[in-house]
């Protein structure tokens, strides 16, 4: 009986503890700036050939140049807000460059200020990627760190397809005008950046904890194993999960017509949000690497049926199933980045981590536009199917990865969020 009051103390505390209303902030932050982007973002190539008469080639490297850019700010930016021991000013920071660098695309008369307004959107991304993630991951009560992150990446996700879909009314309203559309996109950027200045609060630094050089071989060998494992098991999922730009091409390969191109996207991204904060609730009480392994399953699901077939039926079958595994894994991922990695190094773990991944993107691209060249749609997807046998194998066979605890999933003490 003695061993039973606290056991049923604790449970009401984790019953009555909810998201804290800034994690919803940083949610909506993102949201708005993903509607901004994908503005954008959605109808850039279109205009950079039709109204600027850009190649091909120099589409392409524009946008290699700017994710580029943002990997290499990704791991820096992680390391500083350790350093300095705050998330949020940078975060503004980034928030703030990407909605600076809105204007430039409706002012562009040339490709090389879309380039720049490229560049500096991109190292906006990159400054606050990773120290948004960290401040969720400070924010949020441990017991609820899964769904936390869903609930930020759903919300994100939501933007991701309202973009695009306003993008497509908006050119369908005003007869293609790419500037005036390019316009609407300043104002949610905006918003954004207003909304995470007044709507989250940063945890103060706890007393006694001075400035470190997070990048410092001692520092850098506090990052276990385990979270080692985390990064090699996203790099190599990435490199089974692709751009979607080639799910678009499939899409077309069955006869959607070109100016409908931004719906694959857009079923992608509601599939995505709506799976997003129920498998990132799930994963508070779920073993991860099962997890994890049900994700890539999905994904293998996905890439066999574009495989299989150009006809809509097995396209938009691999289009939901894609949306699927994504919702179900990119949440978790930041979740066990956050579980493995030391409090007072997490924005350079998330560094590493999104840098890793994006290194594996840009293979993994680069490989699939050379399969599909060379042997078509069909192999380039069972490549892929193949990489996630190989992640789903590696999980299967290690568990939780090396020192993880993922695989028992105990309780986690319950305690205030700071």
């Amino acid at each position: 009986m003695k061993t039973r009051a606290p056991i049923r103390s604790v449970d009401r505390v984790a019953v009555g503890t909810r998201i804290p209303p800034a994690i919803w902030a940083l949610g909506f932050v993102s949201l708005l700036m993903d509607i901004s982007s994908e503005l954008i973002h959605s109808l850039l190539p279109v205009f950079l050939v039709t109204s600027l008469g850009a190649s091909a080639l120099v589409v392409g490297l524009i946008e290699g140049a700017a994710e580029a850019t943002a990997l290499i700010v990704k791991v820096f930016s992680g390391a500083l807000s350790d350093y300095w021991g705050k998330r949020k000013p940078l975060a503004l920071l980034g928030y703030g460059l990407g909605a600076v660098s809105k204007p430039l695309f409706a002012l562009a008369t040339s490709s090389g200020l879309v380039l720049a307004a490229r560049l500096m959107d991109r190292i906006g991304k990159g400054i606050r990627g990773a120290p948004r993630d960290a401040l969720v991951a400070d924010i949020a009560p441990l017991e609820l760190r899964g769904a936390a992150f869903g609930l930020r990446q759903s919300l994100d996700t939501v933007g991701a397809f309202l973009g695009p879909l306003l993008a497509m009314g908006l050119m369908l309203a005003w007869a293609n005008d790419f500037r005036a559309v390019f316009w609407v996109a300043v104002i949610p950027a905006f918003l954004a950046v207003a909304l995470l200045f007044f709507g989250v609060q940063e945890p103060e630094m706890k007393r006694g904890q001075s400035a470190v050089n997070p990048i410092r071989r001692e520092n850098l060998r506090r990052l276990t194993a385990a979270y080692w494992w985390v990064v090699v098991i996203g790099a190599v999922f990435t490199l089974a999960r692709f751009s979607e730009a080639f799910l678009i091409l499939r899409a077309q390969e069955g006869g959607l017509p070109v100016a409908f191109a931004p719906l694959v996207l857009i079923g992608m991204n509601v599939v995505y949000a709506a799976a997003a904060y129920p498998f990132g609730k799930l994963s508070d009480r779920m073993s991860h690497a099962k997890l994890l392994a049900l994700g890539l399953a999905t994904l293998i699901g996905a890439d066999l049926a574009l495989a299989y077939s150009d006809h809509w039926t097995w396209v938009w079958t691999g289009i939901t199933l894609w949306g699927l595994h994504l919702g179900m894994t990119q949440g978790l991922l930041a979740t066990m980045v956050a579980d493995a990695a030391p409090a007072d190094l997490r924005g350079t773990a998330y560094g590493f981590f999104n840098l890793v991944s994006g290194v594996a993107m840009l293979a993994a691209s680069a490989l699939a536009g050379f399969l599909w060249d060379r042997f078509g749609a069909a192999q380039t997807f069972i490549v892929g199917a193949a990489f996630s046998a190989l992640a789903l194998a590696a999980i299967l066979f290690h568990g939780g990865g090396p020192g993880s605890r993922s695989e028992l999933r105990p309780k986690r003490p319950i305690r205030s969020s700071s």
